[in-house]
């Protein structure tokens, strides 16, 4: 208990420390996002994944929380998918690099003695959707640190049900690591995410869940999975759904994830932040609720009938419209007016034949 403190702890002030000193490096070396109104370094996917993973590794080096097997191998891909990351914040590469390389990952982590080889393969396919939904979370400040302190939270109570002590330390320190990512975070954004810290915060919640889950009915499982991930998951759906419907390329990019469209109808970026935060937390407690026994396991469906309500209605928010075209001023538009009008003062008369 008492190192569980102190490693969270530890996780949060390095965190927030390294945050803030690999921000001038990202802006040097142009590791930053433009697709924002401003460059956004994003090197701070870098301080979580590096910080969470030395951290838990401390416990196994002092002997004071060893991880086993298990959590050693999820730490190892966890990195893995982070280098992964890395890259695609250093150079633009293909999708199919991301999802084929946590693929890979997932299938090193996924523990088949429990759920055999065919719902294995579909977990892999699960772990592989939540870490991809994480990646698209990161549009908007703040969201996807937020979402991921929550989900960490409820997996990490599950896990600790399960007396599963090591996976519930691990999502511990990655909470707080998060935690002080977020002082950094939150809007106006000073350093970001990235899919460095996207894929890394996604792909080790979905599999920590995986894990704790793990020998439960499947239908139930399911369930409780889809609750502690909903908002992810709707991102991915939303998107999908809308770039399939305007005949869009499925990876072509857009302002078209959840955070857009309530900004489209007048939310502030903190009030997106805080109204995503509360709809991950009211999954995330239902998700819990069902793990524990405390709620029927009908709860899960419930969320997941809302959450498509939810995707559906927002489908009706317009974001492929045409590109405003900059407004002229009045002054400015007379005077090129007369420019063009002075212009054609004794331009010789031209006379179309016929």
């Amino acid at each position: 208990m008492l190192y569980g403190i102190a490693a969270a702890t530890t996780a949060l002030v390095v965190t927030a420390l390294l945050a803030m000193l690999l921000r001038l490096p990202a802006l040097r070396l142009g590791i930053v996002d433009r697709r924002r109104q401003r460059p956004l370094p994003l090197l701070g996917g870098v301080a979580v994944a590096l910080v969470t993973c030395l951290v838990a590794a401390a416990g196994e080096w002092t002997r004071f929380a060893p991880l086993g097997s298990e959590i050693g191998r999820l730490l190892i891909a966890a990195g893995a998918v982070a280098c992964l990351g890395l890259v695609a914040d250093v150079r633009r590469v293909k999708a199919r690099f991301l999802v084929g390389g946590t693929a890979v990952a997932a299938a090193c982590v996924v523990p088949y003695g429990d759920t055999g080889i065919l719902l294995g393969l579909v977990a892999v396919g699960w772990i592989v959707l939540v870490a991809v939904g994480f990646k698209a979370l990161d549009h908007a400040d703040a969201l996807v640190g937020t979402v991921g302190v929550l989900t960490a939270f409820g997996v990490g109570i599950c896990a600790a049900a399960e007396v599963m002590d090591e996976l519930a330390v691990l999502l511990s320190v990655l909470a707080a690591a998060l935690t002080g990512f977020l002082m950094h975070n939150w809007h106006p954004a000073r350093i970001g995410l990235g899919a460095t810290g996207s894929l890394f915060v996604g792909f080790v919640i979905a599999s920590s869940a995986v894990m704790t889950r793990a020998g439960h009915d499947p239908v139930s499982s399911a369930g409780v999975l889809y609750s502690l991930t909903a908002l992810a998951t709707a991102d991915v759906v939303l998107v999908a759904l809308s770039r399939r419907l305007a005949g869009r390329p499925l990876l072509r990019r857009g302002p078209d994830h959840l955070a857009h469209r309530l900004r489209r109808v007048g939310l502030t970026p903190q009030g997106v932040t805080v109204l995503l935060g509360v709809g991950a937390f009211c999954g995330v407690l239902v998700g819990v609720l069902v793990h524990m026994g405390w709620m029927a396991r009908s709860g899960a469906f419930w969320v997941g009938a809302v959450t498509l309500v939810a995707v559906f209605a927002l489908l009706h928010i317009k974001t492929y419209g045409p590109r405003r075209q900059p407004r002229v001023p009045v002054q400015d538009s007379a005077r090129a007016s007369d420019r063009v009008a002075s212009s054609q003062v004794g331009a010789p008369l031209r006379v179309r034949n016929g």
